[in-house]
């Protein structure tokens, strides 16, 4: 298969880069033996099978050059700790050998690959943990991408490692060692002839190596391109068929798809080069070494066993020298993927914050009262410590209340949330629950108390039912039930021919908005939190859909500390208070009432351009309202 054919996991495995090999490096990849350790005793097993499929492969040439000699001589031929052997005696233990080493490889392989699958299904799971229990500020100063590259691509390369090189490098190591060995005992004349020629094949593997990777990361560069284009297109194909631009579109992708025909044609012409010099090389290396060989046994100073058994040897040698640099090309890529697994694994988690913190933090009896209060709180983004986010912000709710949270796009509303659900926790101040620190919580029992509606729901890519499960895994079929019936949810359920077992699609696409909406609430509602936080869950419905949520909403809230953040004021007015935001505090409280009758009021002035009393577009208005 050619290079611009291959996998997209190929292709990132081939771009991973290659770290230096020192004490240090080396002494992080030999940390990876601790996955190896539960399974210790079938890896010895596998590496002893494997050192004994490899002398066994060792034993050949010495057997085959035996056989040969022995069909010479009419008396046989006497072999070290056997004594004299005839034809057939020699052809059966030829025999029993490549048998041996085929069960001795079978064993091997199937050792090692259980090892390996087994360890890197522990470190798998251990970086999946340790991923979804590190703190958002993390995620804040990350690429998605390039963490789930930790999960896959860098373990795959370990991967391969494990199963694939660790095993090569021992077997190609007995044979190198091994092979010089037994062809310097064979005949020390034809090893110096030998060991002349391999610079020459060493030297253009370096030299042609260098040259085709450099042309193959060029074809994958180009070829990654190509498939941004092709990502690209079809992520937004209702924009290039709405403004009839295909043809353009085709004319992108026509441009990128020759210049990675360039450059894989670039890379065919050298690695053509390179496979004729290699062949030349090899096969001229071997007509010298048969050439002196043929005078040698001429001569009479070698047999024809020995001359057979000579150039095995030497096929060994130059085969496990030919692959060192591969090898040694993907030690460095699993130095480099482990390195940066082991930095994910070395993360501080939010167990591990908190730990530090409130070392003595212990479970509150039962479930919390809902009562919240944000004493004097300040807060920046780690990402961006310069800007300000919340001002000496202070804040009280009490259990049962309705807060609404108001105010231009900025001003911090959301951020209030996410310290409420200990996303962040705050620079200075304090954010209190019932009265209590909320650092002082353990953080499972904490969000345990708290859900959440967001604005645009993320639905997992199962069932309906697994969906309105996840707020509280475990639950039964009536509690589900009953959960999506009183957030509106159970008749439009049962109307899919699946009902229930209705697969959603990635990221529920296969349902409308309003009946995302209503299975977050059901999700909601199923968890029965104590503090419920609505952002801005009906801002994107149509009206029908709003009325439906907003039922479903009110239902919820029953009962509920509720922070509610919206654009739109026709659905705050109800709420028992409202805190208007801007620039990090509270600038304005009270009722919608209260609130809508201060004349100079920022709420008053959002109101007013909201309901077409003010232009939307009045000068140095400091908001973004849209009605």
């Amino acid at each position: 298969m050619s290079r611009h054919h291959a996998s997209s996991e190929d292709i990132a495995l081939d771009r991973l880069p290659k770290a230096p090999l020192n004490r240090e490096s080396i002494r992080e990849t030999l940390s990876l033996a601790r996955y190896i350790k539960p399974y210790r005793r079938r890896f010895l097993a596998g590496l002893a099978t494997l050192f004994l499929s490899a002398t066994c492969g060792l034993v050949f040439p010495f057997l085959a050059g035996s056989l040969i000699d022995a069909a010479m001589r009419p008396g046989g031929v006497s072999l070290p700790m056997l004594g004299p052997l005839s034809l057939n005696q020699v052809a059966l233990i030829l025999a029993a050998a490549v048998s041996l080493q085929a069960l001795a490889s079978f064993n091997s392989a199937l050792a090692f690959n259980r090892v390996g699958q087994s360890a890197l299904a522990d470190l798998r799971r251990e970086c999946y943990q340790r991923l979804i229990a590190l703190p958002m500020a993390f995620f804040g100063q990350r690429r998605i991408g390039e963490l789930t590259s930790r999960v896959s691509t860098d373990v795959a390369q370990i991967e391969g490692a494990l199963i694939d090189a660790l095993p090569q490098m021992c077997r190609q190591s007995v044979f190198l060692l091994g092979g010089i060995t037994l062809i310097a005992i064979t005949s020390g004349q034809l090893t110096a002839v030998m060991l002349g020629t391999l610079p020459i094949l060493i030297a253009a593997a370096v030299f042609f190596g260098r040259r085709l990777r450099r042309f193959s990361r060029e074809t994958q560069d180009q070829l990654a391109a190509t498939n941004t284009i092709v990502e690209e297109t079809l992520q937004a194909i209702a924009s290039v068929k709405a403004f009839a631009n295909e043809t353009f579109e085709l004319g992108r992708y026509d441009a990128s798809n020759r210049r990675v025909l360039a450059a894989a044609l670039s890379a065919a012409r050298w690695r053509a080069v390179f496979v004729a010099f290699f062949i030349l090389a090899l096969f001229g290396g071997i007509v010298i070494v048969l050439w002196f060989g043929a005078g040698l046994l001429q001569s009479g100073k070698i047999t024809p066993g020995e001359l057979t058994r000579f150039v095995l040897y030497s096929t060994f040698v130059a085969g496990a020298m030919g692959q060192s640099a591969e090898l040694f090309s993907q030690i460095q890529k699993t130095v480099g993927a482990t390195q940066r697994v082991r930095e994910l694994l070395r993360e501080p988690t939010e167990i591990d914050l908190d730990h530090r913190r409130a070392t003595t933090a212990t479970m509150p009896p039962g479930r919390s009262k809902g009562a919240v209060e944000f004493a004097d709180v300040c807060f920046r983004y780690p990402a961006r410590k310069e800007v300000a986010v919340l001002r000496h912000l202070n804040l009280s709710a009490r259990p049962g209340e309705r807060i609404a949270l108001v105010g231009p796009s900025g001003a911090g509303k959301s951020t209030i949330t996410a310290l409420l659900l200990r996303f962040y926790d705050p620079e200075s101040g304090h954010l209190l629950i019932d009265s209590r620190d909320a650092r002082d919580y353990p953080l499972t029992w904490l969000r345990a108390q708290m859900a959440i509606v967001p604005q645009d729901v993320l639905l997992f890519g199962g069932t309906i039912a697994e969906n309105i499960a996840y707020g509280r895994p475990g639950a039964d079929e009536a509690a589900i039930r009953e959960a999506a019936r009183q957030a509106n949810a159970d008749v439009f359920i049962r109307a899919f021919p699946e009902g229930y077992a209705t697969l959603v699609g990635d990221r529920g696409i296969k349902l409308s908005g309003g009946q995302r909406q209503r299975i977050a609430i059901a999700r909601a509602i199923l968890k029965n939190p104590a503090i419920l936080i609505l952002d801005e869950a009906t801002s994107s419905l149509d009206s029908e859909s709003e009325s439906l949520v907003q039922v479903a909403l009110d239902h919820l809230m029953q009962g509920r500390t509720t922070f509610i953040i919206a654009h739109r004021l026709a659905t705050v007015r109800n709420a028992d208070r409202i805190a208007v935001i801007d620039a990090g505090q509270v600038v304005e409280l009270g009722t919608h009432d209260e609130l809508a009758a201060r004349p100079d009021g920022l709420y008053q002035r959002l109101s007013a351009l909201q309901f077409g009393q003010l232009p939307a577009t009045e000068p140095g208005t400091p908001l973004e309202a849209q009605p």
